[in-house]
């Protein structure tokens, strides 16, 4: 343990785990509000000023929506500066003393990333495609964060073998690929951030339906393993499975009920801060399983 629990650094640590899942919320919150073009221009809010303007076109709430998306990328932008100090200081003599900093270095160029890939959507006018890839891109940069918390924190860990530590793996690409799947039925549906934005063309019930099946394989997928765990008397990751489970299940609920009640705004903010429960948990989960998912490089 490098980073004592309870100290500041930790708290910063946790922070950054924190601010990138919100990022995520609010993102969603600018596109289901139809504040996606609330600032018309990148990277001013409207031409000649940073910031809204009294009686701007588009409307001080959309303006201010997005607006304050765009402020929580700065104040993510410091916590990963500050978690990159800390990481320096840390791991002076640390064995994983490369990967702790490679780490905590991607954070940063990850937020960059967000800012770059932000601009770029503001200028295609959402096209749904640099939508996905904001959420795809903050989706690794979680994995990043939650990777290097446990790094220097540390984190208890249970060995495992056979089924499943073959199949851990293959829980996470799955569960990537319901993600992947969801972007594309969000791309296709009606929440695009604004009225006139592009969507995908491909049929949202066809989409709809191939995301719906990815989630069953993935909910009988963890069945299959927590069965196996239980089984083979891996009590941690067996109770990680089994909240895993009641996480994508409640997911899967709300993904129905949305479906068939049309997309309610409240529904698909449930689904998206869901979405973002069920990639750390499972990223978490092969963290404890120490089922690679590192830069071998530097391992």
């Amino acid at each position: 343990m490098l980073v004592q629990r309870k100290s500041i650094s930790a708290k910063l640590l946790s922070l950054l785990v924190f601010l990138q899942g919100a990022l995520i919320v609010t993102g969603g919150s600018v596109r289901l509000t139809g504040s996606g073009l609330g600032c018309p221009t990148w990277p001013e809010c409207t031409p000649g000023s940073y910031t809204p303007i009294p009686n701007q076109a588009e409307g001080q709430l959309h303006a201010w929506i997005e607006f304050g998306n765009r402020l929580l990328t700065f104040v993510l932008f410091f916590c990963a500066l500050a978690v990159v100090i800390i990481a320096i200081r840390k791991s002076k003599i640390a064995e994983n003393k490369q990967r702790i900093r490679s780490l905590a270095g991607l954070q940063v160029l990850g937020i960059l990333g967000q800012g770059i890939l932000g601009g770029i959507t503001v200028l295609t006018d959402l096209h749904p495609a640099t939508v996905a890839g904001h959420y795809i891109l903050s989706i690794f940069l979680i994995a990043g964060a939650i990777s290097l918390r446990y790094e220097l924190i540390g984190k208890k860990t249970q060995e495992v073998e056979g089924v499943i530590k073959f199949f851990i793996p293959v829980l996470v690409w799955l569960t990537l690929l319901v993600l992947i799947a969801g972007t594309v039925v969000t791309g296709s549906g009606p929440h695009a951030g604004d009225e006139k934005a592009e969507r995908f063309g491909f049929d949202p019930r066809t989409v709809s339906w191939i995301h719906a099946d990815l989630v069953i394989a993935l909910i009988v997928t963890t069945l299959i393993l927590l069965f196996v765990a239980r089984q083979m008397g891996s009590i941690e990751i067996g109770n990680c499975l089994a909240v895993f489970l009641i996480i994508i299940l409640a997911q899967g609920l709300i993904g129905y009920t949305q479906y068939f009640t049309g997309l309610p705004e409240a529904l698909v903010a449930a689904h998206l801060i869901g979405s973002t429960l069920v990639w750390g948990w499972v990223w978490s989960l092969a963290k404890i399983a120490q089922s690679g998912f590192k830069l071998q490089r530097f391992t």
